[in-house]
């Protein structure tokens, strides 16, 4: 399976906490920007990404707590070539929605 045929897979597959977030940022609902899902970048796959800001967001689960190797050096990867990261835990996109969306809203303001 090539990296294009994973990212459409994970568009179909995506957890309650993505499909959470893809609701306000797909369609230019946050600040009129527009967000992509399940890109392809490099060797990685990152859940949404903002280019226009250099943005990656990244909702986690529990599996990440024992991929923090693999986790460090994909998102030193994403930094090398100009992208901010910002991960999530998916209890707290899915309690915390608001206060995930202003944290978001804070880096991708063009003054932010």
């Amino acid at each position: 399976m090539t990296l294009l045929d994973n990212a459409k897979r994970l568009r179909h597959e995506m957890t309650d906490a993505e499909q959470r977030l893809w609701y306000y940022l797909r369609a230019h609902r946050f600040l009129g920007l527009k967000f992509k899902r399940q890109k392809p970048i490099g060797p990685y796959i990152v859940d949404f990404i903002c280019t226009e800001r250099w943005l990656v967001i990244e909702p986690d689960g529990g599996q990440h707590q024992r991929q923090t190797e693999y986790d460090q050096q994909r998102e030193h990867y994403l930094e090398s070539r100009g992208y901010r990261v910002l991960r999530f835990w998916n209890h707290q996109v899915l309690a915390e929605t608001e206060a995930v969306l202003e944290q978001i809203r804070q880096v991708a303001r063009p003054d932010g």
